[in-house]
């Protein structure tokens, strides 16, 4: 039952993973463009320029997640790598539990009303041209963080099951 959970959270990771990844490509377009348009044409486009920033803010908002269950993140190695897998795998649990749970928690709990002030007084960009619909971009940290807290259960199941003798 563990193990078929992990693998359920593990394959929608990956495909936030292979998600992001199309983003990446799409906000490397839209630079090349921006850049092309400003440079050859002598013309920019405020949207597109916020665009940019839209896709990176998606791409390092929901790229922790992916990280956490690909052990992308950071952590003392030197250490780390010393010590038996069972001795990892409570580190983690716990450091994940102790830190990365409440963290989360609060940065999610705490933008909410961040994403409800936005949407309620229909934010939209303060330059001429910009992109409307505020809010949607500001909604992605409570998101993000949900997507960080499944993607914690994940890790934290694969530590279990790391314990109790399985891969």
């Amino acid at each position: 039952m563990l193990e078929k959970t992990e693998k359920y959270i593990q394959a929608i990771v990956r495909k936030m993973g292979f998600f992001l990844a199309i983003c990446l490509l799409l906000m490397v377009l839209n630079v090349t463009y921006d850049v092309m348009m400003r440079y050859v044409f002598r013309a920019s486009s405020v949207g597109m320029q916020e665009l940019e920033w839209h896709f990176f803010s998606v791409i390092i908002l929901f790229g922790v997640g992916v990280a956490l269950i690909q052990e992308g993140h950071v952590r003392v190695d030197f250490l780390y790598d010393r010590m038996r897998p069972k001795t990892r795998a409570l580190i983690n649990i716990f450091g994940t539990v102790l830190f990365l749970v409440p963290l989360s928690l609060l940065i999610l709990f705490g933008s909410l009303n961040f994403v409800i002030d936005s949407y309620t007084i229909k934010e939209i960009s303060e330059d001429p041209g910009g992109l409307h619909f505020r809010w949607l971009i500001k909604a992605m940290i409570p998101f993000s963080f949900v997507f960080l807290l499944f993607s914690a259960a994940g890790y934290i199941l694969k530590n279990i099951i790391s314990i109790r003798g399985g891969k």
